[in-house]
């Protein structure tokens, strides 16, 4: 395969005989992407309010879900070395961060949004409720096809070019990472 999406798909003998893939697919690799943009975010927002919260026990919970996140996003970075590449050159343009980390927010928002719908109406038995439901999901998917049109135009999502969605990924989570809890 040649063009802008092309890639080496490495194959290894591993003991034993099993042949094993030493880069991952393209749709694991987005779904890692789709973990690590969320979990960062959301990263960034309790450590940004962790030294608001007053309640011990509330503010516990919130240092714990910091350390899990942390946790989690380190683990899925080890992972983004094995990503496939693409073969085109790449143009190092750094975006505004804050801009860029607000309209992340609102698409982390919307996706929910609309995973949250989906899962609600396959657990919905009443007609009129599936109806409201329905006319959210779609609105749902309205405000992220904006949010993302908006992002893209923008140049904050580069949705076309994996290398330089990873790269912004790994940028952001060692922020995130490296950001201390304000207390």
């Amino acid at each position: 395969m040649h063009g802008p999406f092309a890639y080496k798909w490495e194959r290894v003998k591993e003991k034993g005989g099993n042949i094993v893939a030493r880069t991952l697919a393209w749709h694991e690799t987005l779904e890692i992407h789709e973990l690590v943009a969320s979990q960062t975010i959301c990263l960034i927002q309790f450590k940004s309010v962790v030294r608001n919260v007053s309640d011990a026990g509330l503010r516990e919970l919130y240092t714990f879900s910091i350390r899990a996140l942390e946790k989690n996003i380190r683990d899925l970075l080890q992972f983004y070395p094995q990503a496939p590449r693409e073969e085109e050159t790449e143009e190092n343009e750094e975006r505004q961060t804050n801009p860029g980390f607000q309209a992340g927010e609102l698409l982390t928002a919307s996706k929910t949004a609309v995973r949250n719908y989906a899962a609600a109406i396959t657990e919905t038995a009443t007609p009129a409720l599936r109806t409201v439901l329905v006319r959210h999901l779609n609105s749902a998917i309205d405000w992220h096809a904006r949010v993302f049109n908006y992002m893209h135009e923008h140049g904050m999502y580069q949705a076309y070019n994996l290398s330089q969605l990873l790269n912004n990924d790994v940028r952001n989570a060692n922020r995130a990472l490296q950001m201390r809890e304000e207390e």
